[in-house]
């Protein structure tokens, strides 16, 4: 589902408070009610009341973002879900889960953006199709197609003349995997497209997956941290005619997306990722050149530096409803 609502050029720019102070009462209403459902998605006892919590809760996600100026409210979500906003204000994404009974997790929310054709703020629902995903790191998703994740960090960057939005989000899976997820969004032509072929390895890769046993710990966080190159260079042999070539390694600070490998704990086990653990190296990726270029010699000293700390999900092994 597609909606659309006119960012009224005009009027914003002559009767700003006019505008904000005739929307408060109704986003403050929308706000309420909102932060309500997603409290009953989070603590229901059963399958079919958090379901039916969180399809109230799209319901109304959808009348408050086709509100007037609803991009420019601040919103405040309980801890079990998510609202990120771009620096830029063109993206927006309100992403929650729903666990089963049975420990599987399902995904929700929305992403609203400007369309600069339209000139003006669209939406559109999400609808998480993980489980029906091939190649996942490989392809393109919609919205309507999307591999779900609740998100926890919002990344910005730019190469000529051109916009990134790097998403990092995590998901529950079942009771013996998760994953978390580096995702990257562009809006082109008035819509958007979840993947873009900018990462790096062997092989150029849409997206980074993450997945690996529920008992594990996996960092995946966009921090300020160092990098060690290592670069050869021929020195001449004291006393002597001879050259020999020596490593130096030289460290420095980098904006990077920092995050332990997993690999599978017992060889032969690839693919089965409730035997993936982290191997205790870490790998980074640093935007250079409109790519994220994967970096071997990262090493996460420096203090957490998240900018979403206020979403920090609990173990899935608590006795309610909490994310890990």
């Amino acid at each position: 589902m597609v909606a659309k609502y006119k960012l009224w050029l005009v009027t914003f720019l002559c009767f700003p408070f006019v505008a904000k102070a005739q929307d408060k009462p109704l986003m403050q209403q929308y706000q309420r009610q909102l932060s309500a459902l997603l409290e009953k998605v989070a603590t229901a006892p059963t399958d079919n009341e958090r379901y039916l919590a969180s399809e109230d809760a799209v319901q109304t996600l959808e009348q408050a973002l086709t509100t007037e100026h609803s991009e420019r409210w601040q919103w405040k979500l309980p801890q079990n879900a998510s609202v990120l906003t771009s620096p830029d204000g063109h993206l927006r994404l309100f992403t929650w889960a729903v666990v089963r009974d049975n420990g599987e997790f399902e995904c929700f929310g929305a992403v609203q953006y400007y369309n600069d054709r339209e000139e003006s703020y669209e939406y559109q629902l999400l609808h998480d199709k993980s489980d029906e995903c091939i190649n996942r790191e490989e392809s393109l998703f919609t919205p309507d197609n999307w591999f779900g994740a609740v998100y926890q960090d919002i990344i910005q960057t730019t190469h000529a003349d051109r916009t990134y939005y790097t998403l990092l989000g995590w998901n529950g899976v079942d009771n013996i995997t998760e994953r978390k997820v580096i995702e990257p969004v562009i809006i082109r032509s008035g819509k958007v497209q979840f993947g873009a072929p900018l990462f790096r390895r062997e092989r150029t890769l849409r997206r980074i997956v993450l997945e690996y046993t529920d008992r594990a710990m996996v960092n995946l966080s966009y921090e300020e941290q160092f990098v060690e190159e290592v670069t050869r260079e021929r020195v001449k042999v004291k006393g002597t005619n001879r050259y020999r070539t020596v490593e130096k390694r030289k460290q420095h600070k980098e904006r990077m997306i920092i995050f332990d490998e997993v690999e599978p704990q017992v060889p032969g086990m690839q693919g089965l990722y409730q035997y993936y653990v982290p191997s205790g190296v870490e790998l980074a990726y640093v935007f250079i050149d409109g790519k994220w270029e994967l970096q071997n010699g990262a090493q996460g000293r420096l203090p957490d530096k998240r900018l979403n700390k206020a979403f920090e999900p609990l173990p899935k092994q608590s006795p309610s409803y909490n994310y890990h």
